[in-house]
């Protein structure tokens, strides 16, 4: 009852129910996606995957949604991004909310990791929001409002080991959606970034990792026991209560005000933590 009285809000908020969704054809997005079409919003769902956005599309049609636009950009594409964006606020006469939750991941030690793989990863997951934002924003404000909520990741503040190119990106899209909350909450735009930690997603199905640090992110993911619709729902809920950060779930707001609290401590636990995670890899291996 209280998530439906939060989507209320949003509903109430936003009578037009105008949206769009990047990383929309599957994971986080189209969880946000299934949510609000339920509701009647108008959604544009922008995905560079051409057959899952095809089956979501469909999907969302058999849930009742009639009006859901498919787009198929990669949002490391500027000019792409500023068409889709473009033509769905054309056609509905503005833009109230939109979910940036296209990404990539990238795994493995820093020295082990190619210059490569960074620009791939920055491109997508910190150019691609950016880009996403700067066609975004123009026609919340021409609209008198909106809401904005940037996909991070639990990893963007604990910066675990062996994910350095992750972490940054992350951590930037963190910062991006900070700055843009300061320069146009007064324009009656908020901005949100949700923060999540590990959940079943299809996120690591292109990721790029050498085979053993790719296996112990699977291994994490899959046994988090949680789905994206449950994530979607409480993202949703803690931006309709005019939230600028959601990090969840509860164990990782626990790290999440460690690190803000005492941040050396921090990292010292987390230094531990690795040595442990190693020792007991060598004492397994050394047995077996």
């Amino acid at each position: 009852m209280l998530n439906d009285t939060a989507l209320t809000r949003l509903d109430t908020r936003f009578p037009f129910k105008r949206a769009v969704i990047t990383g929309g054809a599957s994971g986080l997005g189209y969880a946000t996606a299934e949510l609000l079409a339920k509701r009647g919003w108008r959604l544009a769902l922008l995905d560079c995957d051409r057959a899952r956005l095809r089956e979501s599309i469909r999907s969302l049609a058999d849930l009742g949604a009639s009006d859901v636009s498919p787009h198929e950009v990669d949002t490391g594409d500027e000019v792409a991004v500023q068409a889709a964006i473009d033509l769905f606020a054309s056609r509905h006469d503005g833009l109230d909310f939109a979910l940036n939750a296209a990404g990539v991941a990238v795994a493995g030690r820093f020295l082990e990791t190619p210059p490569s793989d960074w620009e791939w990863i920055l491109r997508i997951n910190v150019l691609g929001v950016a880009n996403s934002c700067r066609a975004e924003l123009p026609h919340m404000l021409a609209s008198g409002g909106g809401l904005i909520i940037n996909v991070a990741s639990a990893a963007s503040f604990v910066s675990g080991a062996d994910m350095s190119a992750y972490n940054a990106s992350k951590a930037a899209v963190v910062a991006l959606s900070e700055t843009l909350e300061q320069e146009h909450r007064r324009d009656n735009i908020q901005v949100t970034c949700a923060m999540p930690g590990f959940f079943r997603t299809r996120l690591l199905e292109h990721a790029r990792a050498p085979d053993g640090a790719l296996g112990t992110a699977k291994k994490i993911m899959h046994t988090s026991g949680l789905e994206a619709e449950p994530v979607a729902l409480e993202i949703l809920t803690g931006a309709a209560a005019g939230r600028t950060y959601i990090v969840l779930p509860q164990e990782y707001r626990f790290l999440w005000r460690f690190k803000r609290l005492a941040p050396v401590s921090f990292q010292r636990f987390m230094i531990r933590f690795r040595e442990r995670k190693e020792a007991r890899a060598r004492n397994r291996d050394g047995g077996s």
